[in-house]
């Protein structure tokens, strides 16, 4: 049995809530709220983050595998998926397989180039070695607007407006989840799979025009190349993490849109 961390909150159809690589289900947490209010929400951990075990062997794909298995096992079938980052990929990958109402990706992996790729991989790998090497200081340093802009700049477009707390949570949940190193490794050769079957799920690609983790300019502009059918949007002011900086702008990515798809994807 796959047993994750998870938070489950609302009632309706199902949307399930897929965070990124060294994160958790609580940086859905501004948002969680508002689409609750709509749909049975499903904040996941993945395996090796947050509450949840990790795997035996990690990797973008088994984790994608650890989460259709939790999917099947709670009966949740087919639901609205919503992911960010890493999260946004293996949200895509699951829609390939049918396995998905509609798919929300929030600045989704795949859509690098090689320097793209080796550019997030090497500068989240320093972030977790600079917060390591912080230890015990890291509150201090993240309790001033200074400290949260150049320790968090990757992941928030405004860091120095979150919280010191957010800030702390935000660094430890990399710093201490077990399956970061691994995952961030197995970016090298994780891909999406399946493109053409994407043709047959409702998608939606949201970049934030602040994102220097993988890069809005380059990197949304491919998204639209790669899945031309997807509907694309722009969050103006938004990081690669938005949802602490445009927490209304996100929700409405997802609540605008999903109830136009009832009738359709039923």
């Amino acid at each position: 049995m796959t047993i994750l961390e998870h938070h489950r909150e609302g009632r309706g159809e199902p949307l399930v809530l897929v965070h990124g690589v060294g994160s958790r289900w609580q940086v859905w947490e501004p948002v969680i709220g508002a689409l609750a209010a709509h749909y049975e929400v499903i904040a996941v951990d993945l395996p090796g983050f947050g509450g949840s075990a990790p795997l035996p062997r990690t990797t973008v794909d088994t984790l994608t595998d650890a989460l259709a298995d939790f999917l099947a096992e709670q009966g949740i079938e087919r639901p609205h998926l919503a992911g960010n980052s890493m999260g946004g990929g293996i949200s895509l990958n699951l829609g390939a397989r049918g396995l998905a109402r509609s798919v929300t990706a929030f600045s989704p992996i795949f859509f690098w180039d090689t320097a793209g790729r080796v550019w997030c991989q090497q500068s989240l790998g320093r972030s977790k070695k600079l917060g390591r090497v912080l230890g015990p200081a890291m509150p201090k340093v993240l309790g001033t607007p200074a400290g949260r802009t150049a320790f968090l700049g990757l992941v928030f477009g405004k860091p120095w407006a979150v919280s010191a707390q957010v800030a702390v949570d935000t660094a430890r949940g990399a710093v201490d989840s077990l399956g970061f190193s691994p995952a961030l490794a197995s970016f090298t050769d994780a891909r999406l799979h399946d493109p053409a079957a994407l043709a047959e799920v409702p998608v939606t690609i949201a970049w934030g025009n602040r994102d220097i983790l993988l890069t809005y300019a380059t990197q949304s502009r491919r998204a639209r190349e790669v899945l031309p059918g997807a509907r694309h949007i722009t969050l103006a002011g938004s990081g690669h993490t938005p949802f602490y900086d445009d927490p209304e702008g996100c929700a409405r990515v997802l609540l605008d849109w999903l109830p136009t798809l009832r009738d359709d994807v039923a």
